[in-house]
């Protein structure tokens, strides 16, 4: 036989959540997105091995590159190989703000390298800023490579 269903019960736990709910949900959030930052293993920072040090991974590699980097490594290298010897050279800086952002992609990822190369194309100016320069032929350029 079917049982009666109780609206007020179903109104008190389903529909109107109370502030412990809300606590052991902010609870639960913050325990499951600290997890994600954590150490693989068990490292000890104290005791016996307390000398020893915990060996972090060295210098990252270069990543394969994405889809967004390709297309943009074959944007860029148009731009280099057909529109730039056309044009004629503008850029007062070495590697050129063309070169600095393919660069930058292949060794940051799409959206950081982009940046950079974005931040790069804003100084492309022939003001006299602090930068080092190098001198190539009679041209005095401004030095800036990829870091």
């Amino acid at each position: 036989m079917l049982s009666k269903f109780d609206f007020k019960s179903a109104q008190k736990w389903l529909i109107f959540p109370t502030k412990a709910s809300y606590a052991r949900c902010l609870f639960l959030f913050f325990l499951i997105s600290a997890s994600l930052y954590a150490n693989t293993g068990y490292i000890e920072p104290w005791g016996k091995d307390a000398s020893l040090k915990y060996e972090e991974k060295g210098e990252k590699t270069a990543l394969s590159p994405s889809i967004f980097v390709k297309v943009a490594e074959k944007v860029i290298l148009f731009h280099q190989n057909i529109i730039s010897p056309v044009d004629g050279p503008r850029s007062h800086f070495r590697p050129t703000s063309s070169r600095y952002m393919l660069l930058a992609m292949r060794k940051h990822g799409f959206i950081k390298g982009y940046l950079m190369g974005c931040d790069r194309l804003l100084r492309e100016n022939d003001d006299p800023w602090i930068y080092r320069t190098v001198e190539i032929g009679d041209t005095c350029y401004k030095h800036d490579p990829i870091r």
